[in-house]
């Protein structure tokens, strides 16, 4: 399913949401995070999601060509993050499914929290990440104030975000930033590989997991027992868990339908 400047594909249980406009090297401008938005319609079954970037990088990051308007230069950037770039992200967090991202080459500007943001960031060998904010004079967008300082702690995140110095793959997997780094001919494989086995896993438990991390985040330690208490609660009650139960006291593996 091709949607303007990103496409959804399925392979299997496992949906492929590739950003493809080779020609700006995945720049995340407002009609590609719209496309992103709109592509994600077509997700269906699929119980794992691949973020990946057509050509020779995952994403250059925000498309500073705004055209013109009577509006200033902020008041543009910040309707383009209001209206498009946020709700993405926002629906992306939200899914009930687990999420990787394949990086290859650039993930500049709002691409690198965008593939941090994944719950998987697979990195090619030659890939890196750049948060160039500073470099035009810009803030943080697409939740990278949220994200680095809980990857990578204040210290390592403010030398990122602020001196906008290149972190090459190996360095962001150094970091704690990333999950694993590996040939860049073997990335698409490899990002394939763990969403089969996450695809084939009990989806309604990698949901409850992510929104309660994400939620934790933000708790007090009281409170985040009373997030899992509650989550607990909610996966206890899925077809997938009386699968696992009914399979440990017979003896085999659980077969896992994603209910």
């Amino acid at each position: 399913m091709a949607t303007g400047k990103a496409r959804l594909e399925h392979d299997g249980n496992v949906a492929i949401l590739t950003l493809d406009d080779p020609a700006t090297r995945n720049a995340l401008s407002w009609d590609m995070a719209d496309d992103m938005n709109a592509a994600l319609d077509g997700i269906g079954d699929a119980r794992a999601l691949i973020i990946a970037g057509a050509g020779k990088g995952f994403c250059s990051g925000g498309d500073l060509s705004l055209g013109s308007s009577d509006k200033s230069f902020g008041e543009l950037v910040e309707e383009g993050l209001r209206d498009s770039v946020n709700p993405m992200l926002r629906r992306i967090a939200e899914l009930d499914m687990p999420v990787i991202s394949a990086v290859n080459g650039a993930a500049a500007g709002a691409g690198a929290p965008l593939a941090l943001s994944a719950d998987f960031t697979i990195a090619g060998e030659n890939a890196f990440f750049f948060f160039a904010f500073p470099k035009v004079g810009l803030a943080l967008d697409a939740g990278a104030s949220w994200l680095m300082p809980r990857l990578v702690g204040q210290a390592r995140a403010m030398q990122a975000l602020m001196l906008a110095e290149r972190i090459p793959a190996q360095q962001a997997l150094d970091w704690g930033m990333i999950y694993k780094v590996v040939p860049d001919e073997d990335l698409m494989a490899s990002a394939l590989e763990l969403a089969k086995l996450l695809a084939d896993g009990p989806t309604r438990s990698y949901a409850e997991i992510r929104k309660t991390v994400r939620a934790a985040q933000n708790a007090s330690y009281t409170e985040a027992l009373d997030l899992e208490m509650m989550a607990q609660g909610r996966a206890g009650n899925t077809d997938d868990c009386k699968e696992a139960v009914t399979a440990f006291l017979e003896k085999r593996s659980p077969e896992f339908k994603g209910r």
